[in-house]
């Protein structure tokens, strides 16, 4: 029996297979743990101060939130799609976190809970719009963003409110000096990367997203599991915005205008194939952790917004351009160029 006929093919193809941790080092999901170790090496270089104890502090909140959020778009992504009611999402959560419990007598967990709620139901709805009604994800998405945005202003009148002292408490504490929020997203994110690796419903996910026809040929419910995708994101935006809701205390009453074309960035730089499928949801907390700190960097050492938008469009481009190169040909044909490979001509 030949070596290779010894260790079956799925141990490495397979997303439920055993984790190597070489894997951290090699493949498509290689570049952002390496580009986030440079961004934060290089961070005191162009910013110094960038990586005291309180700046970092005060930037993991937010990487956490938009690791949270990134999660929900990964999760869309995975199966193909891509999800627009991000930002309407995120807000009408806050919204009803922070407005209810002042306007009204409902207690805070519970207006939690109907944000998280909203959330899923918005993405039912634009499950069930994609799946039965052959409608564009982006078209369903962008749709269900509108209505979640006029819903948003016809609850609280164009005027934000505070959120209540618990969730207030809650989302700007620590524990042994580790955020709370950052607690959070690692609870989330391990939870997600773990069910979509090691369990049956998650393997067969990724599978759905790989192969449509192929999982419809093997009776897998492949709509339930894109219109699930849709549902676990709008989970994923909701928990973002209260989170965040409480962090600021006094949130904008649009809060995630700003959160839309930066998931879709964490999921690109992560790797994930926008095509499905293929997809790393650590990969993903990760570049949200670099996208966070780039902006940190940038805006500390004095640049516009505007300057802010255009590095993260251009580190993203770049991101897409290198991932179009193919490596392994460059690295052959290096290797074949090299003095060392070259055959020595005989002499005549």
């Amino acid at each position: 029996m030949s070596r290779h006929t010894t260790l079956p093919p799925t141990r490495r193809t397979a997303p439920g297979g055993p984790i190597d941790p070489r894997r951290l080092l090699t493949g498509r999901f290689s570049s952002i743990w390496l580009i986030t170790l440079l961004l934060f090496a290089a961070s005191p270089l162009i910013s110094p101060g960038s990586l005291s104890g309180s700046a970092v502090l005060s930037m993991l909140p937010f990487a956490a939130v938009m690791a949270i959020a990134a999660l929900g778009q990964t999760l869309v992504v995975s199966q193909g799609g891509i999800d627009l009611s991000v930002p309407g999402v995120m807000a009408l959560a806050a919204v009803l976190a922070t407005k209810l419990p002042t306007v009204t007598s409902v207690p805070v967990w519970a207006a939690v809970a109907m944000g998280v709620a909203a959330g899923a139901v918005s993405g039912l709805i634009i499950g069930i719009a994609v799946v039965r009604l052959s409608i564009a994800a982006f078209v369903a998405s962008l749709a269900v963003n509108s209505i979640l945005i006029g819903v948003v202003l016809q609850v609280s009148k164009g005027f934000p409110a505070s959120a209540a002292p618990g969730l207030s408490a809650f989302a700007v504490g620590s524990v042994w000096g580790v955020p709370n929020l950052l607690l959070v997203a690692i609870v989330v994110v391990t939870f997600a990367h773990w069910g979509v690796r090691h369990t049956v419903l998650g393997r067969r996910f990724i599978a759905v997203g790989a192969g449509r026809p192929a999982a419809r040929l093997l009776g897998l419910p492949t709509g339930s599991y894109e219109a699930g995708a849709y549902v676990a994101a709008g989970i994923c935006y909701s928990l973002a915005g209260v989170l965040l809701a409480g962090y600021l205390r006094t949130p904008d009453i649009l809060l995630g205008n700003t959160y839309l074309l930066p998931t879709i960035a964490a999921v690109v730089l992560g790797g994930s194939l926008l095509s499905g499928g293929i997809t790393s949801l650590a990969a993903t907390a990760v570049a949200a952790l670099f996208l966070t700190q780039l902006d940190q960097v940038v805006l500390a050492a004095g640049a516009s917004t505007a300057t802010q938008l255009l590095v993260q469009a251009g580190v993203l481009a770049l991101s897409v351009v290198a991932r179009g190169v193919p490596w392994g040909a460059v690295r052959t044909r290096l290797r074949t160029r090299s003095p060392a490979t070259r055959s020595v001509p005989s002499s005549p």
